[in-house]
């Protein structure tokens, strides 16, 4: 199968890279264009053949949303990079003789908004808030494609856990210094997933025809902000004793604490589950263990 990838050196293109060819996936990634602040998002000519068929596009590129505080200029940036860049791959895509079976577009579940306790499922509505906005243009600019003949994924995201970077990157090193805590109140839930589930439900997601829309990738299993942190401070063999009021996190962050550290996301991956996925990890604390331990080894 050949699989054209945007986004292949972040922390999901990489390690998706690997097991996709692992899986006799021909691989060829699409670069940012060196012109992509001027409205050029993607180097198409330095594809090897702008008439090459593929038969899947997975589209993961996008401003990291937790890089730095939310000025309204990042705001911009977050936006643009995920609705014009993925506005002018699905052009693109239009301009082929030969459209892909299955376009794959990363989302977030930071789509729901913040809902408390509520659980969330992929017909549930969208929420209120910068990330929720995004998500919603995002996944929207993907409709044309469905009028192409193209079958859609959304790929709404929680939190991926990696031995090699993201979230739990950043938190390791406060929570070996013994600062890591309960952020807010703790009772806010986090929808987490490993990375080895990531990049087996984006194969399994290409090989099902029946599957189209949104697909929740999280664990079945989400987390409260408290269990998170017992289960972290335990893996390291560190206290987790301290706490971070909410309003020190919201002078820290700002507008980025309220959406993404204090905000409650509790949801639950139905289509994955209804269409018999087996998940390979579902125990949070066996999934620390597991990236500690390799990314240690590294």
């Amino acid at each position: 199968m050949k699989t054209l990838i945007t986004g292949c050196s972040g922390l999901v293109g990489n390690a998706l890279i690997e097991y996709l060819f692992a899986h006799g996936h021909s691989i060829q990634c699409l670069k940012r264009s060196k012109e992509s602040r001027l409205g050029h998002f993607w180097a198409i000519d330095a594809l090897p053949n702008r008439d090459n068929n593929f038969d899947a596009v997975i589209h993961l590129a996008g401003e990291n949303v937790a890089q730095n505080r939310w000025t309204s200029n990042v705001k911009k940036e977050i936006l643009r990079s995920r609705v014009d860049g993925t506005r002018e791959l699905i052009d693109f895509i239009a301009s082929l003789p030969h459209k892909p079976q299955v376009f794959l577009c990363a989302s977030g579940v930071g789509y729901y908004g913040s809902k408390g306790d509520e659980i969330l499922d992929e017909d549930s509505a969208p929420g209120e808030g910068f990330l929720a906005e995004v998500c919603r243009q995002w996944e929207k600019e993907t409709e044309r494609l469905t009028a192409m003949g193209v079958r859609v994924v959304k790929l709404r995201f929680g939190m991926i856990l990696s031995p090699k970077g993201g979230a739990l990157h950043k938190m390791v090193g406060p929570f070996k210094s013994g600062f890591g805590g309960v952020v807010g109140s703790g009772n806010q839930y986090l929808s987490w997933i490993s990375i080895r589930d990531v990049v087996a439900i984006v194969e399994f997601l290409v090989g099902k025809p029946t599957i189209a829309g949104a697909v929740n990738i999280v664990s079945p299993i989400a987390a409260t902000n408290r269990e998170f942190t017992e289960s972290l401070g335990k893996a390291l063999g560190r206290p987790t004793l301290l706490k971070v009021p909410e309003f020190v996190a919201k002078i820290t962050f700002g507008q980025m604490a309220e959406e993404t550290l204090l905000s409650s996301i509790r949801v639950t991956p139905k289509v994955l589950l209804e269409n018999d996925y087996q998940f390979r990890d579902q125990s949070l604390d066996a999934v620390l263990r597991l990236c500690l331990a390799e990314g240690q080894a590294k």
